[in-house]
Order: C-alpha cells, then structure tokens, then sequence
C-alpha cells in the first residue's frame, strides 16, 4: 500500500483501490488528506450520476434574482448575461472544486463502480487533462493538481481506459491481528482480550456466505457502543472481574461485531 501512495503521488496519476465493501477503501483518501494537510472532496457515485451533479450547475435561483434587479434598473440583455453567466454565479460541484481549486486537493471519487458507464467515460476525460470547459466562461484548468482516490467494489467491470489510466491497489479484510490493532486505534477503552476475541469472531464471519460482511468502521462503532453500553450498566470496559468477563465476553463479540443473538 506504501508503495501504491508513493508512486501516485510521485507520479501524479490516480489511484484505484478495489476491494471488499467495508475493507477501509474510503479510509484511505481520509488518511491521504490528513497526512497531506490538506482538504478531502468526496464524489458519492450512484446509479444516474449525472454531470451536472458531479461538475457544477448555474445557481438558476440567483440568476433569475439578477435579472430581475438589473431589468429595472433598465440595462440590456448583453449587460445582463455577463453578469449571470460569471464564476458568481457557478455551483461548483466536486470535480470542479478539485479542478478550481488554488492549492492541492485529495479528491475521493467514491464507489466508481455505482456510476453508468456513460458517466465514467467523462470522469475519463476529466482525469486525462484535469480540465473541464464551461460553455460560457471557457476552459477552466487545474492549478495544482488534485490527488485523485477511486474506490471500487468490484460490483461490476470498470473499463479498460479508466483501470489503464490509474494505479491499481487490491484492500482485502485485515487478518484479526491487524484488526485487533486497529480497534485499540479507535476505541482504547476496550478490554485487550475482548478485542481479540471479537476480532477473530468477525474474522469467522466473513468466512460465511453472508449477504454482506461486516465492515471494519462497523466493528470500530459497535466495539464503542459495547463500551458505552458497558459503563451504562456500571460494568468496566477494562478490568473488572474475570469470571463476569468471561461470561459475556460472547455477547461483547457479538455487540461489537453488530450481530444480535435472536
């Protein structure tokens, strides 16, 4: 992964990371613009992910304000549509912020996969110059260019000219070491050997056919809310007496992991 990181930063190409749902694909761009210092902008695909809602919209409401004030201070329509049709007036939407934007960016486009391959024909385009054009104002280049993250589930092919035109990074599950690891990151107040215990659970759950498996932020919000849930009882997350640790420490695994017993 270091390696990956490295090279797209190095070389200035973006970076897809393929995987599971839940495997920390996403953490990876929140990561990437920490470490950076920098601002993370976040592209959700869906299904009928349009330009307008991925590049910028003309803010109509504002426009019509506009005219409306400089028709009665009785200016003509060639004064007016310069003032309509100006970056004022531009709803930058997150491929053009990336794009617009004075400093370096890391610009997450989340869940590639969701979009129509129509759409990801133009984020394509948009990847291959790093430059977009609004009819009336021109081409608008990039300044610095962002550092671009695309996250796939693989829920179905991506297109050879966009898999080419990136760098590839596989993120699978974390063995349970690993995980155990990165729950004591994220919530510290959880018992070592309750960590371990839910981290190999969750392990032998995704082994299941299951519809979906648990994601690793799943694991991080339910170990919290297991700990939380244990301080409501007036029972320690740490310490606390062996036998009674032992006796729920099922139930933690299965409270942390999200999974309820009926």
């Amino acid at each position: 992964m270091e390696t990956a990181l490295f090279l797209a930063l190095t070389l200035e190409k973006p970076l897809l990371a393929e995987g599971p749902a839940g495997a920390g694909k996403t953490e990876l761009g929140k990561v990437l613009a920490e470490m950076l210092h920098t601002e993370l902008i976040r592209l959700q695909c869906y299904e009928g992910l349009d330009e307008a809602r991925a590049l910028f919209e003309w803010n109509y409401q504002k426009q019509l304000l506009r005219i409306q004030a400089d028709r009665a201070e009785g200016r003509t329509w060639e004064e007016v549509s310069t003032h309509i049709f100006s970056r004022e007036f531009l709803l930058e939407r997150p491929l053009l912020r990336a794009i617009a934007s004075a400093r370096k960016q890391v610009l997450l486009i989340d869940e590639v996969d969701k979009a129509d391959p129509e759409f990801e024909a133009f984020l394509l385009e948009v990847l291959s110059d790093f430059q977009v054009s609004v009819p009336e104002l021109g081409t608008i280049r990039a300044r610095e260019r962002p550092v671009v993250v695309l996250t796939s589930n693989r829920t179905r092919e991506l297109s050879e000219a966009l898999v080419r035109r990136c760098l590839h990074l596989f993120i699978d599950f974390p063995g349970p070491e690993k995980e155990s690891e990165i729950i004591a990151l994220k919530v510290p107040d959880l018992d070592v050997h309750l960590r371990t215990q839910v981290s190999r659970f969750v392990a032998g759950l995704r082994k299941l056919e299951l519809r979906k498996a648990p994601s690793i932020a799943r694991l991080g919000h339910g170990a919290s809310d297991a700990v939380a849930r244990a301080e409501a009882r007036g029972r320690p997350a740490q310490g606390g007496g062996q036998a009674w640790r032992a006796a729920r420490r099922g139930d933690w695994a299965r409270e942390c992991a999200g999974v309820s017993r009926g």
